[in-house]
């Protein structure tokens, strides 16, 4: 048997279509026997597919993935678990175990003994840079002639004052998704929805069609004595816990004292009105 991870300096990448490595785990009797990172040298879910089917992948792992590299997967028989995020190698031992469940699965913070849907303001997590939902967290469908298909776009997101967080320009290589298929958040897809190609516009999102509000359920205190090395924790620090599946995620300290952290698992940029220069480069139909 053998498991992929899309893959990124020990972690799980989380944009199937642009990986540029798979952590590949050869499994035998339940455990990993041996691993090898591959370079992709390609884009898109229909080489992806068809590399990771090269290989004989029998699983894969992944945070995002869109509709069309769904199916892709689906056509070569391979098993994706979505949703994934935080250390690969941590992930393909919570999938051994059973832990690790496809898209959909409940978070547990362990603070109440509730069981709540997602880890944060958007289900299970809204990935890095301008990616999305991936499920499309039960929003109305985007319309217009671009969904469906394949698009190629550069950007540039500011924040209200100014602040760039994100820009392909400066990673020198436009991002492509499919439109509306829920990889993206939901005001970016909106907008590439009617474009044309080489049509540049510069769209204001509020945080309802970006990535939510901030949950105060989401904020959640733990015993420092019930979490081994937390007492080591500052405040601002970026770390990953897993939850109820095994599944990791990533959580920022937000205070601290003799017996309780307190941590945050909101999405850093919920609550935040986004701005985007988006530059349409290239639209081809899905494979």
């Amino acid at each position: 048997m053998k498991i992929a991870v899309t893959y990124d300096n020990g972690q799980v990448f989380q944009h199937f279509g642009h990986s540029e490595a798979f952590k590949v785990y050869q499994i035998a009797e339940g455990e990993v026997v041996s691993s090898e990172v591959i370079e992709t040298g390609a884009s898109g879910h229909g080489a992806l597919a068809a590399l990771l089917d090269k290989h004989s992948i029998d699983v894969l792992i992944c945070g995002g993935i869109g509709a069309g590299a769904q199916e892709a997967l689906a056509g070569v028989g391979i098993e994706i678990i979505d949703s994934a995020s935080g250390d690969a190698d941590a992930a393909v031992e919570a999938y051994l175990k059973g832990e690790l469940a496809p898209a959909g699965a409940t978070c547990d913070h362990h603070h109440d003994e509730e069981e709540e849907e997602g880890c944060g303001s958007c289900g299970s997590g809204c990935g890095g840079g301008c990616g999305g939902c991936g499920g499309g967290c039960g929003r109305p469908a985007i319309e217009g002639k671009n969904v469906g298909k394949t698009c190629k776009t550069h950007y540039t997101g500011t924040l209200n004052d100014g602040t760039v967080f994100d820009s392909s320009y400066d990673r020198g290589e436009p991002l492509e998704f499919i439109c509306g298929a829920g990889m993206m958040i939901p005001g970016f897809d909106a907008a590439v929805a009617n474009m044309e190609v080489g049509e540049i516009v510069d769209v204001h999102i509020m945080p309802e069609d970006a990535y939510g509000y901030p949950d105060p359920n989401a904020i959640f205190p733990i015993e420092i004595a019930q979490l081994p090395g937390s007492e080591k924790l500052e405040i601002g620090q970026q770390v990953y816990l897993t939850n109820m599946y095994g599944q990791p995620f990533l959580v920022k300290v937000t205070a601290k004292d003799d017996k309780i952290v307190t941590f945050d698992a909101n999405h850093e940029m919920a609550g935040k009105e986004l701005n985007f220069k988006i530059e349409l480069v290239e639209i081809k139909d899905a494979e």
